[in-house]
């Protein structure tokens, strides 16, 4: 990964540069946040010419380590008007990585006033060559459509896109990415990173062609590669996500009454066996088909916690079916039928919007009386005022924050302009603290405390958790890999400095990983607060720390006074909290 490829929308010059070394020894999430904090206005508009959009490759992407090889993309957000980095699994990191790229960085945006400003392209990637194709034949595609039709003229390419909703500028407009069967059901989904590449008149990336990763030590990377593979495939939570995938989390959240439905009412859903990991399993095996219970969303990965849940036909209706989209577009909308959560999953994914933030703004919606919880009818429909781009779809696609204040409902799961994930925080807390104090708005990825073994309702000890998961966190977004990969490698730092030394040629040790991650949330944090956030804004919403979660009785009552802490320490760059 010796270079990186700059493309400016506006002028249309493609320049290859040698990598600075300001940004040598870092790489995915961690190099988004150094690119974004050097060279853009933390005060700029989002949607403006003076955004950049970075599609960043981890220091481990592009070898053969099991899910080392996600896509992290990154701009600042329409969202939550913040630093956003949102990573997924799939093809591109890895072909981009293999082709000598560290970073991809979309530049400037095209002006209105010159007449061919309503040109869109897509951007075409081989080896040592970029070029801008035409793609206006290509507009108002969904991304299925848009990928089999590249695939037609390049086969087997790699491809990153938005659909429509990305087109029109929606703030919950994701960017989806082909897998290892083409398909691109692969989202960097969050914070409306598909609104940036839009307003960049981009419909996708192609990239065409692979090579081999060159290694600085061979015998020393397979030595490594031999032991983290053993440890990564045989981890108990390995085992447990390849038979269930995330799915398997709907009955443990409903266990801890955590589970969002009714938008966010409830932790518990009466319907969870219709919906839960386990009846899914059955419902896949029972159809058969294209239907598969276990399946790699990027190649070589030994993980393989993704699904393709199909019709009663045997035919797919969606790839993959994974927790966050069950909890948001299922239990927390009143919505126990399978199938119809499938079905809705799909469509998000075809038109490129964020499943998590879409199930939350309709879930406002049905609050508002626009239609009833649990008909799964009417949720079909707000879809399709989302794809039409009618006044209410373009409010849905605004995220759940606007749709609230636009609908008067004060019970809105957001921060920073960001919707929770499937985590009620008055049940799971140091979710929560993940959630007021992340810089990237309300995000379950970058501090997963759901599976910690301590007493998940009580306060105690839940700021000090999420401080430390989201440090280490930051570790695997800079590498490119996974979550997962997380919980089996968990602190084994050094076996992950050793695959990073013998790829590099480098000396790292698993002290200078940590002050990676570290510095990592310090440059997101500063940009932030150069873009004018301050303490004020990581805070827990008051519908959650004053409105009691029936079942537990409880509220989210980690004090505003341990959330600052938490943020002064990341800004800060402490290894600790203050006793």
């Amino acid at each position: 990964m010796d270079h990186i490829l700059r493309i400016n929308t506006r002028t249309k010059e493609i320049r290859y540069e040698e990598t600075p070394d300001a940004y040598l020894k870092t790489g995915g999430r961690g190099l988004i946040a150094k690119i974004l904090l050097h060279e853009v206005d933390p005060a700029c508009e989002p949607l403006g010419r003076h955004n950049k959009l970075i599609f960043a490759m981890g220091l481990l992407t592009g070898t053969n380590v099991s899910s080392a090889s996600r896509v992290c993309i990154g701009a600042k957000s329409p969202l939550t008007q913040g630093i956003k980095e949102s990573n997924s699994g799939g093809t591109t990191a890895m072909r981009l990585a293999q082709l000598g790229l560290k970073a991809v960085i979309l530049e400037d945006q095209p002006l209105e006033e010159q007449p061919l400003d309503d040109q869109w392209y897509y951007i075409k990637i081989s080896k040592d060559e970029c070029s801008l194709e035409s793609a206006s034949d290509y507009l108002g595609m969904g991304t299925g459509e848009f990928c089999e039709a590249i695939h037609k003229i390049y086969p087997g390419a790699a491809v990153s896109c938005i659909g429509p909703v990305g087109e029109m500028l929606y703030s919950s407009a994701g960017i989806a990415t082909t897998d290892t069967d083409h398909k691109p059901g692969r989202f960097s989904g969050r914070g409306g990173l598909g609104a940036v590449m839009g307003s960049k008149k981009i419909k996708g990336i192609v990239v065409i062609g692979k090579d081999t990763m060159p290694l600085a030590d061979k015998d020393g990377f397979m030595t490594a590669l031999k032991t983290y593979t053993a440890v990564v495939k045989d981890a108990p939570s390995t085992l447990n996500y390849r038979t269930l995938g995330t799915a398997s989390m709907v009955r443990v959240m409903n266990g801890h009454s955590g589970l969002p439905t009714c938008n966010f009412s409830l932790g518990t859903f009466d319907g969870m066996d219709n919906i839960c990991g386990e009846t899914m399993f059955d419902v896949i095996t029972e159809r058969g088909g294209e239907g598969r219970t276990s399946h790699a969303c990027m190649p070589g990965c030994v993980i393989q916690c993704s699904n393709v849940y199909p019709d009663k036909d045997g035919k797919t209706i969606v790839s993959p079916l994974e927790y966050e989209n069950i909890g948001l577009l299922g239990s927390n909308l009143g919505i126990s039928d399978l199938d119809t959560v499938a079905r809705l999953n799909a469509l998000c994914n075809e038109m490129g919007i964020d499943t998590i933030e879409t199930g939350a703004a309709i879930g406002v919606a049905m609050e508002a009386g626009l239609a009833a919880f649990g008909d799964g009818a009417a949720a079909l429909g707000l879809m399709e005022e989302i794809r039409q781009g009618t006044v209410l779809g373009r409010l849905l696609g605004s995220g759940a924050t606007i749709t609230g204040k636009v609908l008067g409902v004060r019970n809105v799961p957001a921060i920073n302009g960001q919707a929770f994930p499937a985590y009620d925080p008055r049940a799971i807390k140091g979710m929560g603290v993940t959630y007021a104090t992340s810089p990237m708005g309300a995000d379950h990825t970058y501090g997963a405390t759901a599976r910690a073994q301590i007493e998940q309702a009580s306060r105690v000890g839940q700021a000090d958790l999420s401080f430390r998961t989201q440090k280490n966190m930051a570790i695997y977004d800079t590498m490119g890999f996974c979550i997962f990969c997380s919980g089996a490698v968990g602190n084994q730092h050094q076996l992950i400095a050793d695959l990073i030394n013998a790829r590099h040629g480098w000396s790292v040790d698993a002290d200078w990983l940590k002050a990676v991650g570290e510095e990592t949330l310090k440059d997101e944090h500063t940009f932030n607060q150069k873009a004018g956030f301050t303490k004020a804004h990581y805070r827990m919403p008051e519908c959650f720390t004053e409105r009691r979660l029936p079942g537990l009785n409880s509220v989210f009552d980690v004090t505003p006074e341990e959330l600052a802490e938490v943020v002064d320490a990341h800004f800060e760059g402490r290894k600790t909290l203050k006793p």
